[in-house]
């Protein structure tokens, strides 16, 4: 999508599933002196929009607010923090990312609260978070026994891949995804998470090895 966005205005939505709206932020007026440029900050969110979907996908099991979450997320990056260092963009985004996740979770639960208490007023008589992913896309090697180049068969291993992450735990998938996929260390998985370095690490422990033990239940070894 091109031509001008105010800072104010949010672009109108554009529905499809291997889309991610992306505003031209270089058209955004703000002025930059010693910071990242607009051209900085495009290449920037050129370069993260699929996997954050990606990401934002695996924790909330939507796609279509999947793309409305890192959108939001791109529009509070480039409003709020456009007076940053382009070194520290990659940062701020995981962490906008995900708080623009959580307040969709705390909206999910707001919305399920409201539906629950209206239907006790209807009667009773109703029927009652080591880049794994990546490499396993463009690997040139051996995974598991199987070349790389078997296509059929590494699309079965990615698709077993997903459902198993997608079935982790939400806090345990966050670290993950972090950890592993979006290669932030420790103390930047922390951060972004809100928790501790600990924490981070028994989350990411507890997911690798979830992963391996479902894995190897249906023959994958990695």
């Amino acid at each position: 999508m091109h031509g001008f966005i105010s800072p104010a205005a949010k672009p109108p939505r554009i529905c499809g599933r291997n889309a991610i709206i992306r505003a031209d932020f270089a058209s955004i007026g703000l002025a930059r002196s010693l910071l990242a440029t607009d051209k900085e900050l495009n290449e920037f969110l050129r370069s993260v929009e699929k996997r954050a979907f990606k990401r934002s996908a695996y924790l909330v099991r939507d796609d279509d607010a999947a793309l409305d979450i890192v959108q939001d997320a791109m529009i509070r990056l480039a409003e709020k923090y456009y007076d940053r260092p382009a070194a520290e963009l990659p940062l701020l985004f995981q962490r906008i990312l995900s708080n623009a996740t959580m307040d969709w979770f705390r909206r999910q639960k707001v919305r399920k609260s409201v539906m629950q208490n209206l239907s006790d007023f209807e009667g009773g008589d109703g029927e009652d978070d080591f880049d794994l992913l990546e490499s396993l896309e463009v690997g040139d090697g051996m995974l598991g026994g199987l070349s790389a180049a078997d296509e059929v068969s590494r699309a079965q291993i990615l698709h077993a891949i997903d459902k198993e992450v997608a079935e982790l735990p939400a806090r345990q998938r966050e670290a993950f995804l972090l950890r592993y996929w979006e290669e932030l260390d420790v103390a930047e998985t922390a951060s972004v998470m809100g928790c501790s370095e600990g924490s981070v690490k028994t989350h990411c422990s507890r997911a690798v090895h979830s992963l391996a033990k479902s894995l190897r239940a249906k023959g994958i070894t990695l």
